[in-house]
């Protein structure tokens, strides 16, 4: 009799420890989402009271005057339930300091009052004790349960509330078939079959409601895994749209940054194109007269070829400015897209006696988008024209240095216009901010902060040394 009692107790301890072994690894490998550590501990202690109980039976001699590891026994069963009762009461609510310090003296009480009962009651008063204790934690349960389920509707929860329901149930008929049938119970052996029963049933409920408190934490971590998932579909879509909207910026950019400098280009194309006309007639009237030398021939052709490179170099510059090429591993020289933007505008830099003096030290290559690299050179260079536009002295000086650095290149263009208001320096870099011109959408300099940002480079402002404004872009070496 006492080895199968025992064995009931050592296979729910078995089924308990399983279902432990089984959430635990699942559950701390979870980072959305982290399950109320009362369950757990409820679990813990729980399997360690089956187990002192179940042992405890086997070397039992008198049950009216248990061993004291009976006393241990239930004094787990009773912080196990305490821990599960927390765990109802933290869905709706955090756990107050004073509501665990008075579990906790609970705690205290209970085992000298159990050890008093153990050494001087009886084993119907014990069982008594038990049950009422039970009770209690079992109705104050369900009416948490209740209440979250109004909340938030949970088949685990509901499961947890119908297995709480069932053992408050078996506790109570354990107290009426003790009370009813009015025995003296002095050995195990004397123990009502109906009882053990009773006992044996409530704590299977009291497994199975570990399992939906399991079920509970499985079915919270599946929504907030689907609801992660839906939130990272939503923001690759708006991360997809925000690089829409970038390059969207980025062509309206160009097009505004090459449409200032539009009668510089056409000046730049016109001269050799019509340099060109005048070559081709000479040509023509040449050879209509048949009167014409090799070397006079040769003079010809060679000013046409020089004509043409000069039209293609212009050309292919707003190619590279319009192309749409992605970010990508090319070795870009600095100095070689500044001269393709000087090419572009020259003669809008003529037009405004603007003196540009170069300084192109800078031997190491960049990691990049020619493109977009080049289009930044060309927004502060557009910048300055615009700023030495209203500057009525004699000397207009935009001057662009490139230099080597440690970490790569630096690459500096100054000019010697009003500068940029302090006011003004604190939002230079954001969207729709702009520095001191009247109009404008306050686009470049973002576009280009954007640009050198995603180049890992750095793009800063500060007042030039003999006034006006410079702008510091920094940018790492190319990698192998």
């Amino acid at each position: 009799m006492k080895l199968l009692i025992a064995l009931y107790f050592y296979m729910l301890a078995t089924i308990q420890l399983g279902l432990l072994l089984g959430v635990y690894h699942y559950f701390r490998s979870q980072s959305l989402i982290k399950p109320s550590p009362f369950w757990m501990r409820s679990l813990i202690v729980s399997i360690l009271a089956l187990i002192v109980f179940g042992t405890g039976i086997v070397g039992i001699e008198n049950i009216e005057k248990p061993e004291f590891n009976f006393t241990i026994a239930n004094s787990l069963f009773y912080i196990a339930a305490i821990f599960q009762l927390l765990f109802c009461r933290s869905l709706n609510g955090s756990i107050s300091k004073s509501i665990q310090y008075g579990f906790i003296a609970s705690v205290v009480i209970f085992a000298p009052v159990f050890e008093y009962m153990r050494l001087n009651g009886t084993y119907e008063m014990r069982t008594v004790f038990m049950c009422l204790v039970g009770s209690t934690f079992f109705i104050w349960q369900i009416a948490q349960l209740r209440k979250k389920r109004k909340t938030e509707p949970s088949r685990q929860l509901m499961y947890l509330q119908y297995a709480t329901t069932a053992e408050l149930f078996f506790a109570l008929a354990r107290l009426v078939i003790l009370v009813a049938s009015g025995l003296t119970i002095r050995h195990i052996e004397q123990i009502p079959q109906v009882l053990i029963l009773m006992t044996i049933a409530q704590l299977v409920m009291n497994t199975l409601s570990y399992i939906a408190l399991g079920g509970y934490w499985a079915e919270k971590i599946a929504l907030s895994n689907a609801r992660s998932q839906n939130e990272n579909q939503e923001i690759k879509a708006l991360l997809a749209e925000r690089e829409n909207l970038i390059s969207s910026l980025l062509k309206a950019n160009k097009t505004a940054a090459t449409g200032a400098l539009s009668a510089s280009i056409a000046h730049e194309l016109n001269q050799p194109l019509g340099a060109s006309q005048l070559n081709i007639q000479l040509l023509q009237m040449k050879l209509a007269n048949g009167n014409m030398d090799r070397a006079q021939y040769e003079e010809v052709l060679s000013s046409l070829l020089s004509d043409n490179q000069r039209s293609a170099k212009i050309i292919q510059s707003l190619r590279s400015i319009f192309s749409d090429e992605k970010i990508g591993s090319e070795a870009v020289d600095i100095n070689e897209l500044v001269e393709s933007v000087l090419n572009i505008a020259k003669a809008e830099l003529s037009s405004k006696k603007i003196q540009v003096i170069l300084n192109l030290s800078a031997t190491i290559l960049v990691n990049g988008n020619r493109g977009e690299l080049q289009q930044v050179i060309l927004n502060l260079v557009n910048n300055a024209v615009q700023a030495l536009s209203g500057v009525s002295g004699p000397s207009k000086v935009l001057q662009i240095e490139s230099r080597d650095t440690a970490e790569g290149i630096e690459l500096l263009v100054t000019d010697n216009g009003p500068g940029i208001n302090s006011e003004n320096q604190a939002h230079l870099f954001e969207l729709l901010a702009s520095s001191n011109k009247k109009a404008g959408m306050g686009l470049g300099l973002w576009l280009c902060h954007h640009i050198v940002s995603r180049h890992s480079g750095q793009i800063g402002y500060r007042d030039a040394p003999g006034g006006g404004a410079q702008f510091i872009i920094s940018l790492p070496q190319e990698q192998p």
